[in-house]
């Protein structure tokens, strides 16, 4: 007998289940998309204990009819497809038919659905992918999901889903980034505890930030309006034809100010054509564009949609669809990278005081939050589970609502849910959903006679020579006063981001400032050092090092640039030849010109005690205001940091 053999339906179905459905985030997601692709204007979303004993997802879309309910468990079967062409221009967030069959077949699964103008609808129970029940009753148009205890029926599958409140965590990331992809729609998400997220449809991305993250989170992020680039492709596959036409690219979102910053990328979320992805080509790009701005390390947090014709993007990667290809991947990479440094430069944002604590400690390394990962060490939350959720490092800013109550204990047969007074459809009283108000936000109140002492914020760091600098603290820091604040200027490494500049425009220009030694300097190479400045020789000497070889393993440096005291100049050189000869080879050009520019700023810059009266002090702020990129030094650390008016009178309780 041969030892090849085809598994039985109940196995392959796991199996299967198993690249769809990883955790209940993942079941939500495809239920979700589900609704969005049925054209749902609101969607409810509840979930106990972080979604493993109960999911159920409610919307006010078209609906099914009788086959099609049926039809949806069969795998493959799906209304999105017709032929092997549509797999080249998907628009739709759902297309294999694989989602429902998969989360079916791990699980007690209740449908609920009805077509808007069908005088019944259809309810189906099916428990670990086998249906038991079938019936019609009247039912309003949408359709209900609920998905009770996931994994019941595959241990080892069970064994590895996290806490409740890690589960949690991860549903409330997926329905709040969902919620900033589709601005037109209203979201619910409820648990044990209540309502986590309420938001209603509004008419800008900012409207909906403020919804969901409060006005505080969003003051700490740069909001980046529609830009677009276009690119020119051939319109046939035939090279004989010249014939191109012009694709247009469309990107938008938040990112955070240099002063936010996360111990890794999972703050990062990426939506192409509303789908939520992730992509290194993405991630990259947005690292990239903050190179010289944060520490190594470090990552932003970013929210960005990009809009691309459909053709050039292979969504038919990966069962979970959150793995994406772009045809044309350099330019994705260029355009968001290059989109995000010009308004980053244009933007330069203020850092302010207090700053934020970093919502991840060294060494945790989990999706979203701090509580999160004292809730993996700490075990499960007690029954009176915290309210508070982050995603992304910012907490939900939750409203309470009234709301229906969730069925917490999972039984061997469903009974009818009781219709969500949100979700209501049909319901003539229910206000309209569109009138719902946004909540405004609130103006601080203050005695009139104080007025004059709060100025409008200074936005920019831009506005530094509006500074007037008072004096030095420790003879490292300028402590300087603007009409709005009170400002500490790091003088090192304001001067070092002034330096890096110049040196990086010399070298661009072809023409560094350049200074001749007297005397040579000789400096003595280890062997892994001559191997490195084989690699960088091209790279220093423009940057102004005149360097000869002067015998095995010595170099003579007879020039060096101009900034640089010839004290610093054999540190320095040691410093850029200590790179590892792997790194090297991994370094793009780019990367080494900015890295050999930093080095130079670093060494040649003013250091901290050193006294400066007050004309130095003003030129470093007149300079410093000329830079792309006053925020922070080339190695990451912030340079300026404001106090500003409102918060001294708020400290000393005079507003």
């Amino acid at each position: 007998m041969g030892r090849i053999r085809v598994l039985p339906d109940r196995i392959a179905n796991k199996i299967s289940a198993g690249e769809v459905v990883e955790r209940p985030a993942a079941a939500i997601k495809e239920l979700l998309e589900n609704s969005l692709d049925a054209g749902a204007r609101r969607i409810r979303i509840e979930v106990a204990r972080g979604g493993k004993s109960l999911m159920r997802v409610s919307d006010d879309g078209h609906g099914m009819g009788y086959d099609d309910a049926l039809l949806a468990f069969e795998r493959h079967a799906t209304s999105k497809l017709r032929d092997v062409e549509d797999l080249s221009s998907i628009s739709t967030l759902g297309f294999r038919g694989e989602a429902l069959p998969s989360i079916a077949s791990v699980s007690r699964l209740l449908l609920e659905t009805s077509e808007p103008d069908a005088e019944t609808g259809v309810r189906v129970e099916i428990a670990g992918g086998k249906i038991f029940n079938v019936e019609e009753l009247a039912l309003g148009a949408g359709t209900t999901i609920s998905v009770k205890n996931l994994f019941y029926n595959v241990p080892a599958r069970k064994k590895f889903l996290r806490t409740d409140k890690t589960e949690l965590a991860h549903v409330a990331s997926l329905v709040t980034h969902y919620s900033l992809a589709h601005l037109d729609k209203s979201f619910q998400l409820i648990n044990e505890s209540g309502p986590l997220l309420n938001v209603t449809p509004v008419e800008t991305m900012r409207d909906r930030v403020y919804q969901i993250f409060g006005s505080e989170t969003l003051d700490e992020l740069v909001e980046l309006e529609e830009v677009e680039r276009e690119l020119e492709v051939a319109a046939s596959p035939y090279p004989t034809e010249s014939r191109a036409k012009k694709q247009v690219y469309r990107l938008r979102g938040f990112f955070s100010k240099p002063h936010i910053q996360k111990l890794n990328r999972n703050s990062i979320f990426v939506f192409v054509n509303d789908r939520l992805i992730r992509d290194r080509v993405a991630l990259k790009a947005i690292s990239t564009s903050y190179h010289n701005v944060l520490p190594p390390g470090s990552f932003p947090f970013a929210l960005l949609f990009l809009e691309m014709p459909f053709e050039e993007v292979d969504v038919n990667v990966h069962p979970s669809k959150t793995e994406v290809r772009f045809r044309h991947s350099s330019f994705v990479f260029d355009f968001i990278r290059d989109a995000l440094r010009d308004r980053l430069i244009q933007s330069k944002p203020v850092s302010q005081l207090p700053l934020p604590k970093s919502p991840q400690q060294p060494g945790v390394d989990l999706p979203y939050s701090e509580n999160t990962a004292r809730a993996e060490m700490d075990g499960p939350p007690p029954e009176d589970r915290p309210r508070r959720v982050e995603v992304g490092g910012f907490a939900l800013k939750t409203q309470p609502t009234p709301t229906a109550r969730i069925d917490f204990e999972p039984g061997e047969t469903f009974a009818p849910a009781a219709p969500a007074p949100a979700l209501d459809r049909e319901a003539a009283t229910e206000p309209d959903w569109r009138s719902t108000p946004l909540p405004e936000r609130p103006e601080s109140s203050r005695p009139h006679s104080r007025e004059r002492l709060v100025d409008p914020p200074t936005e920019s760091l831009g506005d530094l020579s509006r500074l007037h600098p008072l004096g030095q603290l420790h003879d490292s820091f300028i402590v300087a006063a603007s009409p709005d604040g009170l400002w500490l200027i790091d003088q090192h490494v304001a001067h070092e981001r002034i330096l890096f500049e110049q040196v990086l425009a010399g070298r661009m220009s072809g023409k560094p400032e350049v200074q001749r030694l007297l005397m040579p300097l000789i400096v003595n190479l280890r062997p892994e050092q001559q191997i490195a400045f084989d690699a960088t020789a091209e790279e220093l000497r423009a940057n102004g090092f005149e360097i000869e070889p002067f015998g095995h393993g010595t170099l003579a440096v007879k020039a060096t640039p101009a900034a640089l005291g010839p004290a610093e100049t054999e540190t320095l050189l040691h410093e850029i030849l200590d790179t590892p000869e792997k790194e090297l080879r991994e370094l793009s050009l780019d990367y080494l010109r900015s890295q050999t520019a930093a080095t130079i700023a670093c060494h040649a810059a003013i250091k901290v005690n050193m006294p400066l009266d007050m004309q130095k002090m003003r030129w470093l702020l007149d300079e410093l205001a000329k830079t792309d990129v006053p925020m922070a030094c080339p190695h990451g650390r912030p340079i300026a940091l404001k106090y500003p008016t409102r918060e001294i009178l708020k400290a000393f309780h005079r507003v």
